[in-house]
């Protein structure tokens, strides 16, 4: 499925870079959604989860989602100097050239057993229809929503966010290389205090977290400096959802389906991420100000809040019985 997925997002890049018309570029971002989806995190931890033992589990997934967050990190700058220099459609090949080099990786997950106890016979349908009757299953989702219109929000429109308060575009992509700096640390601490702490308590008091920060992109005085701290704060809260999600639906529901259950999770997260881009354009087309964003943001990371605080982290009766 990486595999698949890695090469998909290489051949979207190269279209991409060479589309003269609209239909080409919806084709090509076909192809560059298909590869996300391939190459994200619902496949990546689902083989992580199942490899490592419960006890280590929380870290492993921490320890794998920082690699993303160290990525974006990474790209960010190169890929801006890049675009500088040479144009947005040689950058477009440079990355393409990047992700098929990155694509042998997907072969370091061939082969890895479960771990644990839960070596089960449950089907794919079985595993379905017991998540979707679980609270707790659907809460984690409707919270996982808020993330994903969070972090494209952000994404998306802070560098807009910071060009209509008059500073210089090279903040923006300095914000969001903060961001991913800082989610390196960030995601594998949130890993780690998986392992000591509630996870659901955990992802309460990030969301909570995230929403005071947006508040402040509201009433502190932004300069380059304090845009710069605010973004390094949001990146220690930025995707430390991720080991602590994933991470919940193995406690819940064993490793087995855990990457099926963790892509109907993503699933909303992606919902929440278009809605988060798409209404940050429009908000501010019709307001021309983001300051309803913010406050939106925030509030949502409030709900968010409180749709994990109830969640009961014990596993389902079915592995209960087997004394996982």
């Amino acid at each position: 499925m990486v595999l698949a997925g890695g090469l998909c997002y290489a051949l979207g890049l190269v279209m991409l870079s060479a589309s003269a018309t609209g239909n080409q570029v919806v084709a090509s971002g076909l192809l560059l959604g298909l590869g996300v989806s391939g190459t994200g995190f619902t496949a990546v931890l689902g083989a992580v989860g199942r490899a490592a033992t419960p006890e280590r589990r929380s870290s492993a997934l921490g320890l794998a989602s920082a690699g993303g967050s160290f990525g974006q990190f990474a790209a960010l700058p190169y890929a801006h100097a890049f675009l500088e220099t040479s144009g947005w459609s040689m950058t477009l090949l440079f990355l393409a050239a990047l992700t098929v080099l990155a694509v042998p990786a997907a072969w370091g997950l061939v082969g890895k057993p479960a771990a644990g106890p839960d070596a089960s016979t449950q089907s794919l349908s079985a595993a379905f229809g017991e998540a979707l009757k679980h609270k707790g299953f659907l809460l984690l989702t409707a919270g996982f929503f808020v993330c994903g219109f969070h972090v494209t929000f952000v994404a998306t429109h802070l560098p807009a966010f910071l060009n209509d308060r008059s500073f210089e575009p090279w903040l923006g992509a300095a914000a969001l290389a903060t961001i991913g700096l800082a989610n390196v640390v960030g995601t594998y601490a949130c890993g780690r205090i998986g392992q000591v702490m509630e996870k659901r308590k955990a992802l309460t008091y990030l969301y909570l977290a995230r929403g005071l920060v947006f508040v402040g992109f509201l009433f502190v005085p932004l300069t380059e400096v304090s845009v710069l701290i605010l973004s390094a704060l949001l990146g220690l809260l930025w995707l430390g959802t991720i080991p602590l999600t994933s991470g919940l639906i193995a406690t819940l529901f064993g490793p087995k389906w855990m990457s099926m259950l963790f892509g109907l999770v993503f699933f909303a997260h992606q919902i929440g991420g278009f809605l988060g881009a798409w209404l940050g354009g429009y908000v501010f087309d019709v307001m021309r100000s983001y300051d309803s964003m913010w406050w939106m943001s925030a509030g949502l990371g409030v709900w968010a809040a409180l749709m994990h605080w109830p969640i009961v982290e014990k596993p389902v009766a079915r592995l209960s019985a087997k004394g996982a």
